[in-house]
């Protein structure tokens, strides 16, 4: 915790420095090193060492969560299928990422406000909880099983989502459901992102319930539900019915009405804008597999959009200090309708050969 507060009050005084974004992002790197690795435990479920249960009987998984982290959804191609880091690769990227302090006055020099039309830049690093950590469970992605740890995307899939995300600022349906403040769907909503990476999960002896910081979003799952709702219902975040397997939650999801993508945020990498469709089918499991860690998998079948189905996997870590604010979401009303109208303006100015 005491990090945590450090690194943001760090990146506080850095961003009121009078120069330039890059030199700020620039600091914060030198000053503080970029790939620490969270102490390791368990690199999966099997492993079950923590026994606690609700007041009726069932595995306890209830407090508040996080899943903040720099570990990337795919694996880097040039690591092949190799799952997990060693301890030797730990030591090595810790000693490479030793900060090395240095004057700001001999990086950095006085700069003045963009041009006119130039880029003035996104939120400041205040606002940013990526993560500071790979996983503990050393693995080298986010994606488990294929074993090249790489989405199994169609190319008819990923050309449609290099179009839509290439002319945002023609039609607000190219944008993704989280920029338009409507919800990060299912996964989605469980993958880590630049900031308000908790969960807090609730249960009861029929329900199971999950409240995401990032939209202020509520999954409630049924246990005592045995089959899904109607094919002809269809929801964004689809319909959940779950059930405990020994120590698991196994949470199956269907019913998705196809106007949603598997991933919202720029951490979900490849995976970012990818549609869903409404043949997507999605079965979780949460293994509390110590006090402080669940372990969290999905495995992700869509035929029209994966030559086969393939599963995520990341520890969600306790965090009972950590503190959900309600969560305000203004892009779908301001910046989506200014992003747009300046796609309007540029048309016009072309036209006009300006």
């Amino acid at each position: 915790m005491w990090r945590r507060d450090y690194m943001r009050t760090l990146m506080n005084r850095i961003w009121n420095l009078r120069i330039s974004r890059p030199a700020k992002l620039l600091l914060f790197t030198l000053f503080t090193g970029s790939f620490p690795i969270a102490p390791l435990h368990a690199q999966g479920a099997d492993e079950v060492s923590y026994d606690g249960t609700t007041a009726w009987g069932d595995p306890d998984l209830q407090g508040l969560w996080t899943n903040e982290t720099r570990t990337p959804m795919e694996r880097p191609v040039e690591l092949g299928n190799k799952a997990f880091f060693t301890e030797e690769d730990v030591q090595a990227m810790q000693a490479a990422s030793e900060p090395q302090p240095q004057p700001v006055e001999a990086i950095v020099e006085e700069v003045s406000a963009p041009p006119v039309g130039g880029n003035v830049g996104a939120h400041p690093p205040i606002f940013l909880d990526q993560g500071e950590v790979l996983l503990s469970t050393r693995q080298t992605s986010l994606i488990v099983d294929p074993p090249n740890g790489r989405a199994p995307l169609r190319d008819s899939a990923w050309q449609a989502r290099e179009e839509r995300l290439q002319h945002l600022e023609d039609d607000y349906t190219n944008f993704t459901p989280w920029d338009r403040c409507i919800t990060r769907g299912v996964p989605g909503a469980m993958l880590p992102a630049a900031y308000n990476n908790a969960y807090r999960i609730i249960q009861t002896p029929d329900h199971v319930v999950i409240l995401h910081e990032m939209i202020h979003e509520v999954r409630i799952i049924p246990l005592d539900k045995s089959v899904h709702n109607d094919d002809r219902i269809k929801l964004w975040m689809g319909d959940s019915v779950a059930h405990w397997e020994g120590n698991t939650l196994v949470v199956e999801t269907t019913n998705f009405h196809g106007r949603g993508m598997i991933a919202n945020s720029g951490a979900g990498g490849r995976l970012r804008g990818v549609s869903v469709t409404e043949d997507l089918h999605l079965v979780e499991r949460f293994t509390r597999i110590e006090e402080d860690t669940i372990i969290w998998a999905v495995t992700i079948t869509d035929p029209d959009i994966y030559t086969q189905p393939f599963t995520i996997s990341m520890p969600l870590t306790h965090d009972p200090d950590y503190v959900i604010y309600e969560y305000a979401c203004h892009e779908g009303n301001q910046a989506i309708r200014n992003i747009l109208s300046a796609g309007r303006e540029r048309e016009k100015r072309e036209a006009a050969g300006l």
